[in-house]
């Protein structure tokens, strides 16, 4: 089955409308957020003022994409979060079970399927870290409200009440997390090479008054590439949770045999973050993501999970100890 063809089954099964999940609300705030972080702001912690990227209008600046990519990895964490300690759907016989929590899976649950959520929790947590010190943030996230990171995000009806009401949009958005970071791969890389429109003078936000420097940009791609991977297996091991078999695949409208069943991952036709090179501001993951970002299209507000490093309330310190690496080194 195609990604597309996929994702459209997906918002079926959940009434998250196909064109209103990729033609939604432009992201909201990120023209704030791309301003106050090429203007900067005084404070230790907090983004540090930079002089102005001469990167081509048409096209996403380096602060944007690890803006866009901030704000995903926001939502990526409070969609966990919220799943693990929802009562509704962490008591799946597929998950904890009857009468078990994430750090108590009784025993009618999986405790391997739900230490995939908290690994993955985990993961997204590392991923926010990694973004903010590019970006010049804390790394805890308290400066995340004032550099107009969402401090709450928008779900579709009946997201949490369930797990099957929880997995396609987790799927779903997963898939797009994928589309998102091969287009940040293409578009470091173009900055590194000045192709196709893009600058390779790019402002550093992390530091005042300089630029990213062309090793920084291939860098950058290949911490990308590296996101990626993890979000690519997040696809994978969401689709192994529900208890399906070779003769009966399906848990709803999606058949779920093999769990890893791409031969490549898709880019969902993105063109662009935030800009697009196309013109067309539909085809870019603001626009993918939007409906999650700003009230209107989807009705269920969740906070924003507070980004600290320490979830001991919904993850055992047996699989926190399991989730270990850093980014990758420069060639």
């Amino acid at each position: 089955m195609s990604t597309d063809k996929l994702i459209r089954n997906l918002a079926i099964a959940n009434g998250v409308n196909r064109r209103s999940f990729l033609t939604g609300a432009t992201m909201f705030g990120i023209g704030a957020v791309s301003t106050a972080i090429v203007d900067g702001c005084s404070g230790g912690s907090y983004m540090m003022s930079t002089t102005p990227v001469s990167a081509a209008a048409s096209t996403d600046t380096a602060t944007n994409i690890l803006t866009a990519a901030l704000i995903a990895e926001s939502l990526a964490i409070t969609t966990y979060y919220t799943a693990l300690s929802t009562q509704a759907v962490i008591t799946d016989s597929n998950l904890a079970g009857s009468g078990g929590t994430a750090l108590n899976v009784s025993a009618s649950g999986s405790q391997v399927n739900v230490a995939y959520l908290q690994g993955a929790l985990l993961e997204e947590v590392s991923h926010a870290q990694t973004l903010r010190s590019l970006l010049g943030l804390a790394t805890d996230g308290s400066g995340d409200a004032g550099a107009g990171i969402p401090q709450s995000f928008y779900f579709p009806s009946g997201t949490f009440a369930s797990l099957s009401g929880f997995l396609p949009v987790l799927l779903a958005l997963e898939t797009a997390f994928i589309g998102a970071y091969m287009t940040a791969v293409e578009e470091f890389a173009s900055m590194a090479a000045g192709f196709n429109g893009f600058s390779s003078t790019q402002v550093n936000p992390a530091s005042s008054g300089s630029n990213l420097t062309q090793a920084d940009l291939i860098l950058y791609a290949k911490v990308a590439s590296s996101i990626l991977g993890v979000e690519s297996e997040h696809r994978a091991l969401v689709r192994a949770i529900p208890s399906v078999t070779l003769a009966s695949p399906n848990y709803g409208t999606i058949n779920l045999i093999p769990a890893n069943n791409v031969n490549y991952e898709s880019s969902d036709s993105f063109t662009g973050l935030i800009t697009s090179v196309s013109g067309d501001s539909t085809t870019t993951a603001a626009a993918a993501l939007g409906p999650f970002i700003s009230a209107g299209t989807n009705p269920d507000m969740v906070a924003t999970v507070a980004a600290q490093a320490n979830f001991s309330s919904v993850v055992t310190a047996s699989v926190a100890a399991n989730v270990t690496g850093g980014i990758p080194s420069a060639e």
